[in-house]
């Protein structure tokens, strides 16, 4: 089958496209799909770069969702027939025209999304919706997410307007502040001046109850002096490097609570049920308005290459997707 090999670790030159790479057969319990786009995320950079491997047993293939049309179904598998559209959270494998999954990791898109744009939805929903129950954020309280005019941050903030919180964001340009307010941001700091002192002076010195961080040890200090007491910091991505000072002393004064996670080395059978979380609540916004999906930024799977250089750029707004 065709797919995007590594030929070794490093810059994007490194991604080839292969003719000849082996197909995978689904086992008990999986589907095999016949890929139409492929979403790309940081995760991907992170393992071309040779910092991010598959967990064990997994496909050593970039890609962590996909979108497309089930082609075989493994023994035990219900309620799926060959040639349902689909699309899928993968553990990797997604840059490839076939890729075998978890039945439970699979769902029908949403009604009125098209395949192509429904690649890039999967990835961001599960790691927002499970974030966001994990430090139980309710409404009518303030979250900061930051690097809000991102893929996963232009989707939480319409999630947190839907379940009643408050969003503020940081970003990095004029257009891109100006993005998030449009998706329902309260509030909008560029993160190139003091966003800290911002949110301290915005929430009269009170701070935020929820900070959802991709970016870690950079902002670790910071984010801790931004929570309000019985605050939650999550931590889902390391842009920012991975060791930091924590002021445990703040922290307990605060009462607050730092965390962190990761989606894709989640077993299958946690991975079903957070995708089961999505459909039930995220399937259902999208449907009604409430959460609407950007274009995204589209490649052909030829320029996987210039897809990754597009992203680590910091010029895009939400997701990017290579398609078939």
């Amino acid at each position: 089958m065709r797919a995007i090999t590594l030929s070794g670790f490093g810059e994007p030159d490194v991604l080839t496209f292969s003719d000849d790479t082996d197909a995978p057969t689904p086992r008990p319990g999986e589907v095999l799909i016949r890929v139409v786009a492929s979403g790309v995320n940081r995760a991907d950079l992170l393992q071309r770069q040779g910092f991010y491997p598959p967990p064990r047993g997994e496909s050593d293939l970039l890609g962590l969702e996909v979108s497309g049309r089930i082609e075989a179904l493994g023994e035990g598998v219900t309620g799926w027939t060959v040639g349902d559209d689909c699309l899928a959270l993968l553990a990797g494998g997604g840059y490839a025209e076939l890729v075998a999954v978890p039945s439970g990791q699979v769902l029908a898109p949403p009604e009125g999304v098209e395949l192509v744009t429904a690649a890039g939805l999967i990835e961001v929903a599960a790691t927002v919706v499970s974030n966001f129950d994990h430090v139980n954020l309710s409404a009518g309280e303030r979250v900061l997410i930051h690097g809000g005019a991102g893929g996963i941050g232009s989707f939480a903030i319409q999630y947190a307007v839907a379940i009643g919180a408050k969003p503020l964001v940081t970003a990095g340009s004029a257009a891109k502040l100006e993005l998030c307010r449009s998706l329902g941001a309260d509030l909008a700091f560029d993160y190139h001046d003091d966003w800290a002192a911002a949110v301290r002076e915005a929430t009269q010195g009170r701070g935020v109850d929820v900070i959802l961080d991709v970016i870690g040890a950079k902002y670790l200090e910071s984010n801790v002096a931004s929570l309000a007491l019985d605050g939650r910091l999550v931590v889902i991505g390391l842009q920012g490097g991975q060791k930091g000072t924590l002021n445990l002393g703040a922290l307990l004064n605060k009462r607050a609570t730092v965390t962190a996670t990761s989606l894709r080395g989640r077993p299958a059978e946690q991975k079903a049920a957070i995708c089961a979380r999505v459909a039930e609540v995220v399937w259902p916004l999208i449907t009604a308005g409430r959460i609407t999906l950007a274009p995204p930024t589209r490649f052909a799977i030829s320029d996987a290459a210039r897809a990754h250089e597009h992203l680590a750029s910091g010029q895009n707004t939400g997701k990017i997707v290579l398609v078939w």
